[in-house]
């Protein structure tokens, strides 16, 4: 599944710290901008993973369905 995200990156003394703005629990560091988005694009994989085996946990039918929304 491809998705489009934002990164938002800033810089504090000597480290870059980023989140995702559209994935609240989707944060990282770096010594460089180039490692804040490459540890960003694994927090994204293992936020998305995680809250759907969360969501669907302890249910015994899961209908996925599969929709575009113009925002």
């Amino acid at each position: 599944m491809l998705s489009n995200y934002t990164f938002v990156i800033v810089k504090s003394e000597n480290w870059y710290a980023g989140f995702i703005k559209e994935l609240p629990g989707a944060h990282s560091q770096g010594k460089t901008i180039e490692e804040v988005k490459k540890n960003l694009e694994e927090a994204i994989k293992m936020v998305v993973e995680s809250n759907y085996r969360h969501s669907i946990k302890g249910y015994e039918k899961v209908v996925e369905e599969k929709v575009a929304v113009n925002v």
